[in-house]
C-alpha cells in the first residue's frame, strides 16, 4: 500500500512587491467565502449522495495504476491538489497496481477492506477515487467503506461549479453536471412507487388507472428538459462570441490563444503581457471564464490575447463538450501559446494531456509555441530536456519577468504578416486610409507630396481592395 499525506505544492504565490497581476477585484471576494471544516450536516444514509451538493471535508484518496509507480503517484498528488482546491482536507491515500480497475468495487476486494480500515482510523467522511466510477462501482464501494464515495469527474465538476462567474460559464458547468448526473440517478423508497396515471386523478376509478410515471422517471425527464434548455442558451451565447470573432477576422486582427495545464501560470502571463488584471491564485482551475485583451507588437501591429480554461489529465468529456464554444477561441486562433509549468514533476505529461484536449476541439493544426513558465523554480535539466524534444520553445517566468522580451519577439515572428505589396497615392483628405495602412499593414516607404501621401506597404487582402482606386 502506498500512501500520500498531502499534495505537493508545485505552484507559486504571487509576489506582493511586483504588482504585475493588476487589479484583481475578484480575489478578495473569493477569499471571503471559505468552507468551514467540522460543520457538516451530511445525512447518514449515503444512498442519497446523488441529490446532495459535494461538501467535501475530510477525505481519503484511492487510486489504481498500471505501469510506472511515479506516474501513479503524480496522478494521486494531483487528485489531492484538486480535493484541497474544492475545500477539503486530505487525510490519507491508498494505491493499488492493477491491469484495470475492479469492475465491482474499483479497488480489489482486499484493498477495499483496507480502505474501510483507513476511513475508520482517520475519521474521514468521503472517499475520492482517481478515475471515473460507474454507478454500480460507486454503490458497491460505498457498501464496503460506509461513507460517501465520489470520483475524479465529480470532483472537477464541483470545482468548476464553485469558480464559474459569468452567465455562460455557469450554464456550461450546469450542463456538464446534469449530463454526468443523468445516467447515475437511482431510486429508493418511495421513488420507486407508482404515481397515479390515466384518468384516475379525475376520480374515474376502476378501469382508468395506468401505471403512471415513477419518481425517478420524472426526475430524468426534468433533467433532460433542463439540458435541452441549457444547450439552447449556450447556442445563443455562442452567437455573440462568434460575432466578436468574425469582427476581428474582418478587420484582419491576428489572435493568440493562451492554453495549457491548470495552474501553469496562464493568467499571470496574460497579466504580464497586457496588464489585464485577471484573477491569479495558486489553485487549480482558479479562472474559468475566457478573457480577451488587445496587445501590440513593437512595430505597431495589433493582435488579441485570449486566456482559456485550464486543462487537466482525464478532463471529463462532459466539460469538453460543454466548454466547446469557449475552446473554439483556441481552434480559430492564429497562434497557441502552450504554457507549461516547468517546475512540475511531470511537465511532459502535462503537455500530452493538453494536446489531447486540443485535438478533441480540432485545434491541433494551429501553430504552437511552448512557453516554459516558472523558470525561476524549475530544474535546468528539465528545461534542457524539453528544449531538445520540442521545436519552438521559450523559457519565461511570469513572476520575475525573465524571458518575456524573447516571448514577445517570438510572437511577432509567428503572427501572420500582411502579404500583398501595394503602392498608392492617398489624397490628404483620406487620412483614414493612411491610418489603416499604418495600423493593419507594414509601411515600407512613406513620402509626402503635393498631391498627397505616397505609400509603399504590405497589407492584407481586404485593405488592398480598399486601396485599389489609389494605386500608382
Amino acid at each position: 500500500m502506498a500512501r500520500v499525506d498531502e499534495a505537493s505544492d508545485d505552484g507559486f504565490e504571487a509576489s506582493d512587491d511586483g504588482g504585475y497581476d493588476g487589479d484583481q477585484l475578484d480575489l478578495e471576494e473569493r477569499h471571503a467565502l471559505r468552507r468551514v471544516v467540522g460543520l457538516s450536516t451530511e445525512l447518514a444514509d449515503v444512498t442519497e449522495v446523488e441529490y446532495r451538493q459535494l461538501r467535501l471535508e475530510r477525505v481519503v484518496l484511492a487510486g489504481v495504476f498500471n505501469g510506472d509507480l511515479r506516474d501513479g503517484e503524480n496522478s494521486l498528488a494531483e487528485l489531492a491538489a484538486l480535493a484541497e482546491t474544492a475545500g477539503s482536507q486530505v487525510l490519507d491515500a491508498i494505491m493499488q497496481r492493477r491491469d484495470q480497475p475492479d469492475p465491482g468495487t474499483f479497488l480489489g476486494s482486499g484493498k477495499a477492506k483496507e480502505l474501510r480500515d483507513i476511513v475508520v482510523e482517520t475519521g474521514a467522511d468521503t472517499v475520492i477515487c482517481d478515475g471515473e466510477l460507474s454507478p454500480s462501482q460507486r454503490r458497491a464501494l460505498e457498501d464496503v467503506v460506509k461513507v460517501k464515495v465520489i470520483d475524479r469527474t465529480a470532483l472537477i465538476l464541483d470545482i468548476f461549479a464553485q469558480h464559474a462567474r459569468s452567465r455562460e460559464g455557469k450554464a456550461q458547468v450546469e450542463l456538464a453536471q446534469l449530463e454526468y448526473l443523468l445516467p447515475r440517478l437511482r431510486g429508493w423508497g418511495e421513488s420507486m412507487s407508482r404515481q397515479a396515471g390515466g384518468r384516475v386523478a379525475g376520480g374515474e376509478g376502476i378501469g382508468s388507472r395506468g401505471p403512471g410515471e415513477t419518481k425517478i422517471e420524472l426526475d430524468r425527464r426534468r433533467i433532460r428538459t433542463r439540458i435541452a434548455k441549457l444547450r439552447r442558451q449556450i447556442r445563443e451565447m455562442k452567437t455573440a462570441r462568434d460575432v466578436s470573432r468574425h469582427d476581428r477576422k474582418r478587420h484582419e486582427v491576428p489572435s493568440v490563444a493562451i492554453a495549457g495545464y491548470t495552474n501553469a501560470g496562464k493568467s499571470s502571463l496574460l497579466n504580464r503581457l497586457t496588464n489585464a488584471g485577471v484573477l491569479v491564485e495558486n489553485a487549480l482551475f482558479a479562472t474559468l471564464d475566457p478573457t480577451v485583451r488587445r496587445a501590440e507588437t513593437s512595430d505597431g501591429r495589433t493582435y488579441t490575447l485570449a486566456d482559456t480554461v485550464g486543462f487537466v489529465r482525464h478532463l471529463p468529456h462532459q466539460l469538453v463538450e460543454a466548454f466547446r464554444s469557449t475552446l473554439e477561441e483556441v481552434a480559430d486562433s492564429d497562434l497557441v501559446l502552450h504554457v507549461v509549468d516547468a517546475a512540475h514533476p511531470d511537465p511532459e505529461g502535462q503537455i500530452q494531456a493538453v494536446r489531447t484536449v486540443l485535438a478533441d476541439v480540432e485545434a491541433h493544426q494551429v501553430p504552437e509555441l511552448i512557453v516554459l513558465n516558472k523558470a525561476d523554480a524549475a530544474d535546468p535539466e528539465v528545461i534542457a530536456r524539453i528544449r531538445s524534444r520540442e521545436r519552438a520553445v521559450v523559457v519565461v517566468s511570469a513572476r520575475t519577468g525573465e524571458g518575456l522580451a524573447e516571448l514577445q519577439s517570438r510572437i511577432e515572428e509567428l503572427l501572420p504578416r500582411p502579404d500583398i505589396d501595394v503602392e498608392v497615392l492617398l489624397p490628404y483628405g483620406r487620412g483614414d486610409l493612411v491610418s489603416k495602412v499604418h495600423d493593419d499593414g507594414t509601411v515600407l516607404v512613406e513620402e509626402h507630396l503635393a498631391e498627397g501621401t505616397r505609400i509603399s506597404a504590405r497589407v492584407h487582402p481586404a485593405l488592398a481592395g480598399e486601396l485599389t482606386g489609389y494605386a500608382v
